[in-house]
């Protein structure tokens, strides 16, 4: 199975997400390693880029949903289970 983005095939989950959202993903996430003054001037180009396109999360939400949607075969869910509560006997003289 295929997943696409526009017109541009996405062929790992980065490839997707930089698909997605038009940018490297190192810009959102930054890099190990980093310097206080790359990261800096990182934060500041997602700041600009976000000031440009106010709309970018949402869209990105939405096409997100909309592969998911299409491809449900592509991931695997794992149902959650409650956690097993304990009753605690309240036995006479016994701390609460």
């Amino acid at each position: 199975m295929r997943t696409y983005v526009g017109r541009q095939q996405a062929i790992s989950s980065e490839d997707f997400a930089e698909l997605a959202l038009g940018t490297p993903i190192e810009l959102w996430l930054g890099v190990e390693g980093e310097s206080d003054d790359e990261r800096a001037a990182r934060l500041d180009a997602a700041r600009d880029i976000l000031a440009d396109n106010p709309n970018l999360l949402d869209d990105l939400i939405r096409i997100a949903a909309q592969v998911i949607e299409e491809n449900p075969d592509l991931f695997e869910v794992i149902p959650l289970s409650r956690p097993v509560r304990c009753r605690r006997s309240m036995r006479k003289g016994a701390a609460a």
